[in-house]
């Protein structure tokens, strides 16, 4: 049943202001969309620069940082889950109880962390073996990986200090780190791969290895900037003592998001191995859409990660009204990023396509592509704030798990494995199975939305 929002006495002009509640979600939305604006250059930096020296180069780096991917989906559920209660507790006040999830936060990504680690040193090359079936590809691929991997040790624990930062209202300390790390690895990376300064000439390896030294980098400065007494930090008097009922609420969260964020990294690794094993030049070509993909999808990604903040905080100070008139603006805010997001990217297209190394034949699957991407990012952007944002804040976790179960598993990953390899489908409509899922489910997500089960105080009562 639908109610009416009334205003709040003793909240005067709070969420439900229009001018506070756009002051709010532009201070959360841009930091974060910086931050992962800047994360996004390093891929987009590698490719081009890489690009310039060959095209074999730059596939065999954008193929293998699928691992990397695969793992940030696991650190994207570990992260999610303290976020998601972390700002339903920080609405609430609770300061304690944000130290203990940070706590249990940071275990669970630190054991994600050396898995993805103790893989790259160990089997780089069957990693690679999953992408391409290029001996050059896995063989350059693989000496990749086995550097990178010791950035990929460091992410877990950088990842969790930057999302408490987020939660605890220092989202502009949380980007000002990571674009110091991006800024960082990109010096790093014109100075390895092409030799510059007397540098030796790396090639993809000077990319790993100035991954791995900005992950260090990014990983010191989070330890330094926690240290004053107002930054939330684990509780290192209780190391060895976890709060039980915060534990289980983390897992309850933990689950599902672990789910879905599965289901779609591995979705969308599928889809890249997909267009791989095609050909070499569909290889190239869907590298590059990729980049620019998700270099256009950082406004969605931020504006959801403060969705998932700004409606968590009203959920867990117990003002329900407040944090489903906020979901509303923000679902409705969705379509109109995904339109302005199309429009970029049909703009963006020549100068792209003139922008890399590419043969003929890969430039073409490029511009067709980027057509394709460009309906693409109008379900991507809506899902993206309403799912990961609006759904998320109130801990309605499971509908994203069903969602890509469905659209992804059912249907976009068999369509496109039965055309490219059974029909014998054109590149492009192989891609267009692979942009599928996003568009078909908006009337689903926004059926879900009208449900209300998101509106949910998370919080532990005393």
């Amino acid at each position: 049943m639908k109610t009416k929002t009334r205003p709040d006495p003793a909240d005067p002009g709070g969420i439900t202001d229009p001018r506070e509640f756009r002051r709010k979600l532009f201070s959360l939305t841009l930091p974060i969309a910086t931050q992962s604006l800047m994360l996004s250059l390093v891929a987009a930096c590698d490719a081009l620069m890489l690009g310039q020296i060959s095209q074999t180069e730059m596939t065999a780096v954008s193929l293998a940082s699928q691992v990397q991917f695969v793992q940030n989906m696991f650190l994207f559920a570990a992260t999610g889950a303290g976020s998601v209660l972390g700002a339903q507790y920080r609405g609430k006040g609770d300061v304690k109880t944000l130290r203990d999830i940070y706590q249990v936060m940071l275990c669970f990504c630190a054991v994600i962390s050396l898995t993805f680690f103790a893989a790259c040193e160990a089997v780089p090359e069957l990693l690679m073996s999953a992408f391409s079936h290029d001996k050059d590809i896995i063989l350059i691929g693989a000496g990749y990986l086995s550097i990178a991997g010791f950035s990929y040790l460091l992410t877990g624990f950088s990842q969790s200090a930057l999302t408490m930062m987020k939660v605890t209202d220092r989202v502009k300390t949380s980007a000002g780190i990571s674009s110091f790390a991006v800024l960082l690895n990109i010096a790093l990376n014109s100075v390895l791969i092409f030799g510059l300064f007397g540098a030796p000439v790396m090639r993809s390896q000077g990319a790993a290895l100035a991954t791995a030294v900005s992950r260090v980098a990014e990983l010191g400065a989070c330890v330094l900037l926690s240290i004053p007494k107002n930054a939330v930090r684990p509780a290192r008097e209780r190391v060895f003592k976890t709060n039980g009922r915060i534990v289980k609420d983390y897992v309850r969260q933990y689950l599902p998001l672990s789910g879905s964020s599965l289901l779609w990294g591995v979705g969308f690794t599928a889809y890249t191995a997909i267009i791989g094993h095609m050909n070499t030049d569909a290889a190239a070509a869907n590298s590059v859409a990729s980049v620019v993909r998700d270099l256009i999808c950082c406004v969605c990604d931020g504006m959801g990660s403060a969705a998932a903040i700004m409606v968590g905080n009203e959920l867990g100070a117990g003002k329900l009204e407040k944090g489903k008139d906020c979901g509303k603006k923000l679902k409705n805010i969705s379509f109109v990023i995904g339109f302005i997001s199309m429009g970029i990217v049909l703009g963006l297209t020549p100068v792209v396509v003139r922008s890399v190394v590419l043969s003929d034949n890969a430039r073409s699957y490029l511009t067709g592509m980027m057509i394709i991407m460009s309906v693409y990012m109008i379900g991507r952007c809506v899902n993206t704030i309403t799912i990961n944002g609006v759904f998320a804040g109130g801990g309605d976790t499971t509908f994203d798990f069903k969602s890509l179960l469905i659209s992804m598993w059912m249907i976009s990953i068999p369509l496109a494995l039965l055309g490219a390899f059974v029909l014998g489908f054109p590149v492009l409509l192989v891609y267009s199975c692979t942009c599928l899922d996003e568009v078909g489910k908006i009337p689903w997500v926004v059926a879900r939305f009208y449900k209300y089960r998101w509106v949910r105080d998370l919080t532990i009562k005393n």
